[in-house]
């Protein structure tokens, strides 16, 4: 399975030019159960580099552009009434796609992203009080702009929460620039792939991950990181819960499995530690601010011996 991950990351950065890390990390993300969110300018890829993931992982995609005026049924579903069988049936939304963007998150208004907390966290959405359960595997990949650009709603901390890691994709080489302007069109080569993998093949993955080991050694330098941050971060950014410890631990344990190793080592938490934690404390500064702090926390935290 290894093999099949190595040659879906190869033809990633055939399509995500110059991202070689950010499409491993993304990969290290969805394989370890968790949602992402990618933050920069419009045009650089944040949307090419989902569509890309979806076909080639084999998911059905669906794509949600938050607006000002979208709504939470406009996401989630509806009930909708049948007049021949005089009864009420639930319509489900786009949120009810295997891999799901949900793209200029931030342009939606609290209420709208509001409807997103349940479906990340547990899987399933309730409307009218009946619950409806999410496919497997489900993943959800969220873009947002730059918090200084207008019509722009911060997310709040319970949001960023449950989003396992981030990513800046920032604007590619010179090179690959021109590249791009003599005709490359990346699209066009995704057309020319088929999907490497199935929904199956996700969940084994993502199962085969939950077995890498975490030793008490390295859940010791875990912690230290956790505790170092909560008092090395100021008052007016967000601390760091005991999710995003137990998030770091999946991330660390999900390199390591695509490394091709069983047991997580420091230099797989010092890896994915900057995308586990960037958004987290940048809060609405966003993640480039974070992700500054969380350099300087990495350098600062003796590894064990």
């Amino acid at each position: 399975m290894r093999e099949k991950v190595f040659t879906l990351h190869q033809q990633l950065c055939q399509i995500v030019l110059d991202k070689d890390h950010e499409t491993k990390l993304a990969l290290t993300c969805l394989f370890a159960e968790g949602h992402l969110l990618i933050e920069d300018a419009p045009g650089v890829g944040k949307t090419t580099l989902v569509q890309a993931l979806a076909k080639l992982l084999g998911l059905e995609f669906a794509r949600i552009q938050f607006t000002s005026d979208l709504l939470p049924a406009d996401i989630v579903g509806n009930n909708i009434y049948d007049r021949d069988n005089k009864v009420f049936k639930f319509h489900k939304g786009p949120l009810f796609g295997e891999m799901v963007l949900a793209d200029e998150l931030n342009r939606a208004n609290p209420k709208t992203q509001s409807a997103l907390l349940q479906a990340m966290e547990e899987g399933e959405v309730t409307v009218d009080r009946e619950t409806h359960i999410l496919p497997k595997p489900f993943l959800l990949v969220a873009t947002q702009n730059p918090h200084l650009q207008l019509g722009t709603f911060p997310l709040p901390e319970s949001q960023l929460d449950r989003f396992l890691m981030s990513l800046e994709l920032k604007t590619a080489s010179m090179q690959t620039e021109m590249k791009l302007f003599q005709g490359y069109d990346p699209k066009k080569k995704l057309e020319s792939f088929k999907p490497l993998m199935g929904p199956q093949d996700v969940l084994k993955i993502q199962q085969s991950v939950l077995q890498v080991k975490i030793s008490e050694a390295l859940a010791k330098y875990i912690s230290a990181l956790m505790n170092f941050s909560r008092k090395k971060i100021e008052s007016r950014f967000a601390n760091l819960s005991t999710r995003a410890g137990m998030d770091l631990s999946r991330a660390a344990r999900s390199w390591a499995w695509m490394q091709g190793r069983d047991m997580v080592i420091p230099e797989d938490v010092q890896a994915v530690w900057i995308s586990v934690v960037s958004h987290r404390i940048g809060g609405n500064e966003g993640v480039h601010r974070g992700v500054a702090m969380a350099e300087q926390i990495i350098r600062d935290v003796e590894v064990p011996i």
